[in-house]
């Protein structure tokens, strides 16, 4: 068995460090549901039940994305939305990354959705059972972007720069060595989110509706994810947008207008 910084190889098998840190992320949020679940009086069974179809529908919601927003280094050598579409074996290659966490979470939440319907069980409530989970399983599995140096931010000369290697750098910073760690910024508020996440569900949980945590989590994630864009050097666009900044704008103000609409608006308009 040898090992090099993306993976072991065992024989003619190579086991990548990107799966094994995404799988982590995957068990640690599924354990930390399942304690949640029991905490709240539900069968932490579930969890297990529906965590296969959860994650290979995250995954394929997160390529899809990746593969509808490609980034514009991605477009320059030819890979494109077209292009993928017409190299199928390219485009399962989630092992060489290429992941897009708005996908993953809409694809989870579907697969969620249509397992609540099967089981009849309450769909809001089990996002909000997720939602620590989701935070939990981004913090971990960014760092697969670390071994696979593929997600810095610009140059910077901060004591916490990382170095990327000449192979890993766009055309236009070939001479520029140290980058933010842009993996490592959204890492830490992921880690803070949970914690977050966990204090409101405990703190408030007589005042809270079914839902509202998986609607603060659609607003903490908004709020790394746009700032974090204006320093990352490779985003995506699409008709001339920041796509992933203005999505979760979008989404981030959607979220945070439906939780005032639910605690403020509404109990006034029932009253009146």
């Amino acid at each position: 068995m040898t090992i090099d910084q993306y993976g072991l190889h065992i024989g003619s098998l190579f086991i990548h460090f990107y799966g094994i840190i995404l799988m982590s992320g995957v068990l640690a949020g599924a354990f930390l549901a399942s304690r949640e679940a029991r905490r709240r009086g539900e069968n932490e069974e579930i969890v297990w039940d529906a965590l296969t179809w959860i994650v290979i529908s995250g995954i394929l919601g997160a390529r899809l994305w990746h593969i509808l927003t490609p980034s514009p280094s991605l477009v320059e050598r030819g890979i494109t939305t077209s292009y993928y579409l017409t190299h199928p074996l390219e485009a399962i290659a989630i092992w060489r990354g290429g992941l897009g966490i708005p996908g993953a979470v809409i694809g989870g939440a579907l697969a969620l959705y249509v397992y609540t319907r099967i089981q009849k069980i309450n769909f809001a409530r089990w996002l909000d059972i997720f939602a620590p989970s989701l935070a939990l399983g981004q913090a971990i599995g960014r760092w697969g972007n670390f071994v696979n140096q593929e997600l810095y931010g610009a140059p910077t000369n901060l004591p916490w720069a990382i170095y990327i290697e000449p192979q890993n750098r766009l055309l236009d910073y070939m001479t520029q060595s140290l980058y933010h760690p842009i993996f490592l910024y959204e890492s830490l508020w992921s880690f803070a989110s949970v914690a977050l996440l966990l204090w409101i569900g405990r703190r408030y949980q007589d005042r809270l509706k079914a839902g509202d945590i998986f609607l603060t989590y659609l607003i903490t994630y908004p709020i790394i994810r746009f700032l974090l864009e204006f320093i990352r050097l490779d985003s995506s666009r699409v008709a001339g947008l920041n796509a992933n900044q203005t999505v979760v704008l979008v989404v981030g103000l959607v979220s945070l207008t439906g939780l005032i609409f639910r605690h403020r608006l509404l109990p006034k308009l029932v009253r009146s």
